[in-house]
């Protein structure tokens, strides 16, 4: 009978161990963003790039942003605005 219980209880360690590293490698796995996402991303990093786009802290930019600036940076407003080549540096940047 006492063989039986040990082979219950190292089953059962077994079990929950196996559980454990499965939950653990589950945990660490990176979803990978999609294009649109990733483009989303890199227009929320413009600071104030556009008229209707919100400052740090949630004011409207109007007439501060970037695309009312004469001389100003591109600003990116759009998806469409954002290039596929940004899209792959992005990807490389955040492996």
């Amino acid at each position: 009978m006492k063989r039986t219980n040990l082979a219950w209880i190292t089953a059962s360690v077994l079990i929950l161990l196996t559980l454990a590293l499965g939950i653990a490698a589950a945990q660490t796995t990176k979803i990978a963003k999609t294009n649109v996402e990733i483009r989303q991303e890199i227009i929320k990093q413009s600071s104030c790039p556009c008229p209707y786009s919100a400052d740090g802290t949630g004011r409207m930019c109007g007439w501060w942003s970037a695309y009312d600036k004469p001389g100003g940076a591109s600003p990116l407003c759009f998806q469409k605005d954002v290039t596929t080549k940004m899209v792959i540096d992005y990807r490389k940047r955040t492996r």
